[in-house]
């Protein structure tokens, strides 16, 4: 893991000068112990918020709901993180950036216990819009001021480390969830994700550092960069490929169930093999993205799109079924990390602008590719939404070819 930190350490040292305001004084063992909790604070964040996908016929069946409905727990928090991301960064001001993340930690914790206990639906997606409203903050200021816990000569790696969060999340919470679902409740799934956000709370209260506020994005810096041709263009390829997934990736479950006949404890286990091929793709990945970012992230679609347009065609055998599902997650695991690194090639002057917009953007995608996910599965069955997750992956791939594979510098292209 060592080697593979490294890098992308040095891949990202070569993508993205992020700016460091590390004490002097700082103890270095105290530094890494700042950014693991909020490592910590990601791993819970995501958990939490994929969560649903493991979880959705039992709690669809409980809260006398359709599968298309119960959808929502995916695509409420997305919308309201997709304003929450560069709305946070726009009124946060001069507040310290320690005090913020502490809040929304806070929030993270009561939208699982709300969840947790909800008697009903629309309890339910009181909680999940809690954690939208924490969620889009987080991101966009956990990758801003993962440079600041630690020395310049580790800024990257600092962020890369953060980043893990998410992909032990993916391994491990999400399947976690659904495995203490099928022991208890699906109600005891999101309370072991509300202890795990007061673990992340306590860790982020005990070592964060204080992080005044050295500066805060303005509108006009998001104009500036909605301005730029090459801007808009990759986040529509950013938001069609992230809405493949999702459209697909929030009805996993009922189509394991459904059309393949897997039990849920198998369903564990796909999605356990899902995060782990996801885990290994992501660091794999490092050893191209910097030689070729481009091919890397046209090849990781291009085998989403296969995957997706060619479950529904297997479904009638689990060895098939289970081979599309573990390259789908090769692919996915590959392509946050090669779109992140796409975006800060194209906004090098404005970083936290582009972080913004980028998370932003990917919660759109969550959003509206999970909800028009759910009116396809209710009105054409639960297939048709792989189909469509397959249709929106050939027109990402689209968008990626318009930049022309003839670039000897992609950097140069993007950022004009």
């Amino acid at each position: 893991m060592e080697k593979n930190m490294a890098a992308i350490s040095a891949q990202n040292d070569s993508l993205l000068d992020l700016p460091v305001h590390v004490s002097s004084t700082a103890s270095p063992l105290r530094s890494w112990l700042s950014v693991v909790a909020v490592a910590i604070g990601a791993f819970a964040f995501v958990t939490t918020e994929f969560l649903p996908v493991g979880l959705l016929p039992q709690i669809a069946h409980d809260l006398g709901v359709s599968p298309g409905t119960a959808g929502l727990m995916v695509t409420t928090p997305g919308v309201i993180a997709a304003i929450s991301a560069p709305g946070l960064m726009l009124g946060a001001g001069r507040i310290n950036r320690r005090l913020i993340l502490l809040m929304l930690s806070v929030l993270l914790l009561a939208s699982n216990l709300i969840s947790a206990m909800a008697p009903g639906f629309g309890t339910m997606l009181l909680g999940r819009a809690l954690l939208g409203a924490a969620l889009g903050g987080f991101w966009t200021l956990a990758l801003a001021t993962s440079a600041r816990l630690v020395r310049e000569e580790h800024a990257a790696k600092a962020t890369a480390m953060i980043l893990t969060g998410v992909t032990f999340a993916t391994v491990i919470g999400v399947p976690l969830g659904t495995f203490i679902s099928t022991l208890a409740s699906w109600r005891a799934s999101f309370i072991a994700t509300g202890v795990l956000a007061a673990v992340a709370l306590a860790a982020q209260a005990l070592l964060l550092p204080s992080l005044p506020s050295k500066a805060a994005i303005r509108f006009s810096d998001l104009g500036a960069l909605l301005g730029r041709a090459t801007i808009r263009k990759s986040l529509l390829m950013v938001a069609l490929v992230f809405g493949a997934h999702f459209s697909a990736y929030t009805y996993v479950t009922p189509f394991l169930v459904q059309s393949a006949g897997f039990s849920l404890p198998a369903i564990t286990s796909v999605l356990l093999g899902f995060g782990f091929v996801g885990f290994v793709s992501n660091f794999a990945i490092s050893t191209t993205v910097s030689r070729n970012l481009q091919l890397s992230l046209f090849s990781m679609v291009a085998i989403l799109m296969v995957a997706l347009l060619a479950l529904p065609l297997l479904h009638a055998s689990q060895a098939g079924v289970v081979t599309m599902v573990l390259a789908w997650g090769v692919a996915f695991g590959a392509i946050p990390l090669c779109a992140s690194i796409w975006l800060q090639l194209s906004s090098p002057d404005l970083p936290e602008a582009g972080s913004a917009l980028f998370v932003s953007i990917v919660q759109v995608a969550i959003a509206v590719g999970s909800s028009t996910g759910g009116v396809v599965v209710d009105s054409l069955g639960i297939p048709s939404t792989l189909w469509l997750g397959g249709g929106l992956a050939l027109a990402s791939l689209a968008v990626i070819a318009s930049f022309g594979f003839n670039n000897k510098n992609l950097a140069e292209t993007l950022s004009q």
